[in-house]
Formats: structure tokens, sequence, C-alpha cells
């Protein structure tokens, strides 16, 4: 919500209490200086602010540095907080209204609900000022990133979700490697093949380990949808036959023991652990994984995920991005990094080479950047998914995650758990998802 002009003394303390919180013992740490910009004179500081381990940060200080090299009159200053300390952190930051304090450029998720709270800066401006060129995007993609039909972030990278398989079990079961254009029946017969159960009849090893927020994918190849306006919405959609089909494949997958049930996969230490411990052949995750993989030796590779016969090939388009506060002194300097982070040549690539993204532009993903000798060896399956972004996963709307975790989520959870069926579940879902929508205003 906008900050309001009156605020009452026990808030006005809290927001004090985590304003210093968030700037003791963690003060904005600066990448160093550089040769020529000490011969430059004096530099425009801006405050660049991300979550993430010090090795994540590591990361992130060595493109503070290659930026620095290329622009020595703007120096970076680091604000770098754990993932579950950020949002408080960053937003009491915000509450405070110091400028001295406010970060210029921060990575941030959803976009559209903290555009919507004006606490970040639009961009069109600033794009149409420079000849910013948005067309490299993948499709889709720049929508979770605006609001009201204005840009107010860069995605730095995209969720494309792909098969991973285990080469040796598929080897082991006599199974074919997964084609471009598999179907769902070719999965499920792989499927059967793949999945070892013991004489009770209790599963010991799962063809695919997958984690039940994937289930947009199946729904949206089915032709299935969420809501009928990710923008502005005004019903949802998930009692529609095709939706219902979409989730009910997810969770027959399941029923049958083919796949690990959501709580067991969390339980197990996730699809990451599963699958390196050869307790899954499969998994349905995004680029996240494959440098564990390679750093394991595994004999894997990927492949685009099956559709339905008569369906069609969908990744939900979204990323977390960077953004401007709307609060920052330094707006003409934000801007020039900004636009470097999300530039082939610069951030964009920098993060793509060390294997740490599969990156928001496709001139970068088809760039020797991510093009590598290393594996897997079908990084077109990942082009292919990339391709087919398309919105339909999630809602681009400030109140989007509050109706996803608090109805859609927890209402799902019984399907995963084999508690209810798809057709039962949605009917109660979509009719919590329609009273918030209409409580919220919507459609707008």
């Amino acid at each position: 919500m906008q900050l309001k002009r009156t605020m009452s003394i026990g808030v006005l303390v809290l927001v004090m209490a985590l304003v210093l919180s968030a700037c003791a013992g963690i003060a904005p740490q600066a990448a160093a200086p550089t040769g020529e910009q000490a011969a430059a004179g004096e530099t425009t500081t801006i405050t660049w602010a991300f979550w993430g381990s010090p090795e994540e940060a590591a990361s992130h200080k060595m493109v503070a540095d290659a930026f620095m090299a290329e622009h020595p009159e703007i120096q970076i200053e680091i604000w770098n907080q754990p993932w579950d300390d950020y949002f408080t952190k960053i937003q009491a930051l915000w509450a405070s209204g110091d400028t001295k304090v406010i970060p210029d450029v921060a990575f941030l998720w959803p976009t559209p609900r903290y555009a919507a709270e004006g606490v970040l800066e639009n961009l069109d401006p600033y794009i149409e000022a420079s000849g910013y060129d948005l067309n490299d995007y993948w499709p889709g993609l720049l929508e979770s990133a605006k609001y009201q039909g204005s840009v107010y972030g860069f995605p730095r990278d995209i969720e494309v979700n792909v098969i991973y398989y285990n080469k040796d079990m598929f080897d082991a079961a006599g199974v074919a490697y997964p084609s471009n254009d598999w179907t769902w029946d070719d999965f499920l017969a792989a499927a059967e093949k793949l999945t070892q159960k013991d004489a009770n009849g209790v599963t010991t090893v799962y063809a695919l380990a997958a984690e039940g927020g994937k289930w947009a994918k199946w729904v949206n190849q089915n032709g299935g949808a969420i809501l009928d306006d990710y923008v502005n919405p005004s019903k949802c959609m998930l009692t529609d036959p095709a939706s219902v089909a979409g989730i009910q494949f997810f969770a027959d997958l399941m029923n049958n023991g083919y796949a690990m049930r959501d709580a067991d996969l969390s339980q197990a230490g996730g699809d990451a652990a599963v699958f390196m411990s050869g307790q899954a052949a499969m998994i349905l995750q995004n680029t996240s994984r494959v440098s564990a993989f390679n750093a394991a030796g595994m004999n894997y590779d990927v492949a685009p995920a099956p559709i339905p016969a008569g369906g069609k090939r969908w990744n939900g388009a979204g990323g977390a991005a960077w953004v401007m506060s709307s609060g920052s002194d330094n707006k003409d300097a934000a801007w020039t990094f900004l636009q470097w982070l999300q530039s082939a040549g610069g951030g964009e690539t920098l993060y793509t080479e060390r294997g740490e993204i599969f990156p928001a532009l496709q001139s970068v993903a088809n760039s020797p950047a991510f093009m590598t000798d290393q594996p897997p060896a079908n990084k077109e399956a990942i082009i292919t998914e990339a391709a087919a972004s398309d919105v339909g996963g999630f809602g681009y709307f400030p109140e989007w995650d509050e109706l996803s975790g608090s109805i859609i989520e927890p209402g799902l959870q019984t399907v995963w758990a084999g508690e209810a069926d798809a057709a039962s579940a949605v009917a109660a879902i979509c009719a919590q998802a329609d009273q918030f929508l209409a409580d919220n205003g919507y459609p707008k």
C-alpha cells in the first residue's frame, strides 16, 4: 500500500526500528574504485540491493566491478541481505523516506506489487529517451514487470522449466530418451517402465519428482487457464474442463506412484536431492539445477516437457527483476547501471557465463555465453521452452501473491496429497477466488 502522510507513533517506532535493523552491522559495502575512477575525479555513488548467500553476493560484486571498469564515473555500493530478511528490510528503507539509505537499484519480486505502492520508478521515459531495445526479451516476459501498462523493471532471467532425465536410469529400464516432441502418452509409457515398486506396491524409485508449484505448466499445455485475465481478472478459470484435466493429470502421476507427492519431495530434500540420489529418473525444473548436476558429474540431459495430444507448448513468463527506486537521488546513474545489467556484453552475459541464469535476453541465450560445451547437451530444449513463454502461470496484478498464497495453492495441496480430486478442489478454490477478486475491486 502507499505510505500515508500521517503515521501513528507505534507504527513510526516500528518502522524506525526496522530501518535501524536494516542498517546496523550491514553497512553498504562499496566495490573498490578502480584507478581509472580515481583519475576521473568525483564520482556518483549508487546503492545496489539484492538478496542472496555470500557466494551469490561475490558473483554480484564481480558484476559491479566489471561495470565500474567501463563506467568509472559511477561507484556501486552493495546492500546484500539473506532472502528471509530482504523484503522486510528493504520495505523499511523505503518507508523511512531517507534518500541516503533508499537503494537506487534493487532486485525485486513481484514488481507489480511494489509499483502499486509507489516505491518504484516508471522506466518508460528512460526506455524511450535511450532507445533501449525491449524486443530482445522472451515473449511475454516483460509483462511480469509491468504495472498499468508501464515497465517498472527488467527481469534478469526467465523461469524455463524442462525435463531433466537420468540417462543411466533410462538405459537400465530400456526406455528411449525423450524426444523434443513427446506427448503425455509417451511420458506415461516411459513413467510406467521407470517406476519401481516393492512387493507391497510401494514405490521405491519414482519416474518423476516435481514440485506441486509446477502444476500451471500442465494446465496451460492442455489449453486451460487460472484466470480469465492475468492483469485485470474477473473470474477464476480453474473449473474449465481443460484446467481440471491438466491438474488431474499431474495428480494422477502421484496417485499412481509415478511421481513423488509434493510433501514427500520436500521432506526428501527437494528435486535436486532425489535426482542425484537416484530416487527419481526425471525432474521438472528450471535451469538452476544445471551447475549442481554438472559438479556431481551426472550422466543426464534435458528435454522439453511433454505436451498432450492437441495441446500446446507453454512456459510461464516471469522472473525477478532489476528495478529503480522512485526515491533515488541518482536516477541518471541508476539508469546507466540498470540498462548495463540488462545488456548483451554487460550483466546478462556475465551472469550467463557463470552458469547462474538462463538469460532474459534472447540474444544472450543464443550466444556462446549460454551455448557452451558443458552439459546439458540438448540446450535447444531450453530455447524451445523459452520461445513458448507466455502469460498464464500467475497474475500480473498487486494482489496476486495473496490470492495464490491464501486460496489457490492451499486448495491444490489437498489434490497433491491425494485427499481430493481436481474437480472438487477447484470448485471450492474458484468460489473463494471469485469472492477475493470482487472484494478487491476486480475487474477494475
